[in-house]
């Protein structure tokens, strides 16, 4: 029952991953995409760095809420385009990630207590036996979306080389 909080994680991974070997590589991305997909991978990357690496107070807890928020919203720049190059199916599925996203940022912020190993509140007690394998899966999921920012920017910008109209 612990392991629920992971779940957003995972459908995270399994939704983007197909958006990103059905679609894009069906279609073809323009430039903005090209270049607009690596940055909303940034930002997850960014909310992600910030839980492993910062630790949990109440001030970074206000700047990690902030920067979801922005990653949020930031995510979503691309639909306005997306009507006219993407089928009805690939919007549907954006749709998933966009309910997705704060979830997954949600439970990110929920588990940097556990994972900086702070002052947990009473309620996460259930939880502290994983605190050391759910850090190790936070780092695991961290070190995947590192390398997806890493595979959008190479693949998309310098290996990729079919056109479609800009």
């Amino acid at each position: 029952m612990e392991f629920l909080i992971l779940l957003p994680f995972l459908a995270q991974m399994l939704i983007i991953s197909f958006d990103e070997f059905y679609f894009h590589i069906r279609r073809g991305l323009p430039k903005w995409e090209r270049l607009g997909h690596p940055l909303d991978t940034l930002t997850v990357l960014a909310c992600f760095s910030f839980v492993l690496f910062v630790p949990y107070s109440s001030f970074f807890l206000k700047v990690y809420i902030a920067l979801s928020i922005f990653s949020c919203v930031f995510v979503t720049k691309d639909e306005f385009v997306h009507k006219e190059c993407c089928p009805a199916s690939e919007q549907w599925l954006h749709a998933l990630l966009f309910i997705n996203h704060p979830i997954v940022l949600t439970s990110a912020g929920l588990l940097w207590p556990l994972v900086n190993k702070a002052a947990v509140p009473e309620w996460m007690g259930s939880l502290i036996p994983f605190a050391d394998l759910l850090r190790s899966i936070l780092f695991i999921q961290t070190g995947c979306v590192a390398l997806f920012l890493t595979y959008q920017t190479l693949y998309w910008n310098f290996l990729w080389k079919d056109k479609v109209p800009e």
